[in-house]
């Protein structure tokens, strides 16, 4: 993840996140979604960093869903809903929706190539509001699964725990 040209990526991202994760925890979708989206786009590799910023959750994500599910032991169910609660299946979820599902399937199972391909349509071929869905889904995941994680005294990454101590 560290670039040979920029030592301190790892740290600049990590701290990116950090940031979207405190303010997504607290129900500031918007300032979350702008943390990724806005800081990085700004950056002269903007869709690399979102690109690997977003990776990164997912990744994280899949770590805590393999902790919680015991490393394989005890399946970790997946559920869709709609704005009215409902249960839906993944195929008719939005697509935003199912990009990000499709992200976190992909990493759960250890296919970082398929995950990327996700991450990549996304960027190139969705809107800006279906990218923050998926930036925001990432988010809205990390948090749950952070907070399920310590409330089983499993491990989270250390960065993720203190964005969310606050």
């Amino acid at each position: 993840m560290t670039s040979q040209h920029d030592p301190d990526r790892w740290s600049r991202l990590t701290a990116v996140a950090g940031e979207a994760l405190a303010a997504a925890k607290v129900g500031e979708d918007a300032v979350a979604v702008d943390l990724v989206t806005g800081y990085l786009s700004g950056s002269p590799e903007g869709n690399e960093e979102i690109r690997e910023l977003v990776l990164l959750l997912f990744s994280e994500c899949s770590g805590m869903v393999a902790a919680l599910g015991s490393g394989g032991a005890t399946p970790v169910k997946m559920q869709v809903f709609d704005e009215d609660g409902q249960e839906v299946p993944i195929d008719d979820a939005d697509p935003p929706v199912r990009t990000a599902i499709r992200t976190l399937l992909a990493e759960v199972h250890g296919d970082e190539e398929a995950a990327a391909e996700q991450i990549e349509i996304a960027l190139t071929n969705g809107a800006p509001q279906e990218l923050a869905t998926v930036v925001l889904q990432a988010l809205r995941w990390t948090v749950k699964l952070a907070a399920e994680c310590q409330t089983r005294d499993l491990e989270v990454p250390d960065w993720i725990t203190d964005s969310l101590e606050e």
